[in-house]
């Protein structure tokens, strides 16, 4: 699969929302792409992420490691074509953690694998949770990167399709200065 065949099939699973939303990242946007749409369908989840085991191929580790929630069936389906172990990290007190006891050998190779990249917050969340476990990240992937470039990582990083799409800050958002009702998708939970 390449870029458009990945956006596409967004497209086709009403994964691709528009609207007004608020992301993850604290960030607003006018589109929101949700995973879980494509994640549904085995058959159809097994393409799209068949796509990056070829890139992820030579890559070396031995787990897969997602933030949860919404890397978790992606990790997971990634892990199973590429046999594979799987963990997920998940906020306790606002820090992303391991739980359910999920536990790293010292030394143990993983891969970090989120269904979409914004800011790259959640991602660096789960490389912590993984460096403190005693783990060593060798690389990123994911689905979508619709960071442009800003995310900022210090391991190599596989994105399946890239997807330009804008983000606002609170006071810069034009869905609000239009008195658009926003909505959130997203797991992350903020204080009010």
């Amino acid at each position: 699969m390449n870029s458009d065949t990945v956006i596409k099939n967004y497209e086709e699973h009403g994964a691709l929302l528009r609207g007004h939303f608020l992301l993850s990242s604290g960030l607003h946007s006018d589109a929101y792409l949700q995973s879980e749409c494509i994640m549904q369908d085995p058959a159809n989840a097994k393409k799209v992420v068949s796509g990056l085991v070829d890139m992820l191929k030579d890559l070396d580790f031995t787990t897969i490691v997602s933030p949860a929630i919404g890397g978790i069936r992606f990790g997971y389906e990634l892990a199973s074509q590429m046999n594979k172990r799987t963990l997920f990290t998940e906020r306790v007190d606002g820090i992303m953690t391991f739980r359910r006891g999920f536990t790293l050998k010292k030394g143990e190779k993983v891969l970090v694998a989120e269904d979409v990249v914004t800011t790259g917050k959640s991602t660096k969340e789960c490389i912590k949770a993984v460096e403190e476990a005693g783990g060593i990240v060798t690389g990123i992937a994911s689905i979508i990167d619709r960071s442009s470039g800003t995310a900022g990582f210090t391991v190599p990083f596989y994105p399946l399709a890239a997807v330009d799409v804008k983000s606002y800050n609170v006071e810069e958002c034009p869905m609000c200065k239009e008195g658009i009702p926003c909505v959130k998708p997203g797991s992350r939970v903020f204080a009010k």
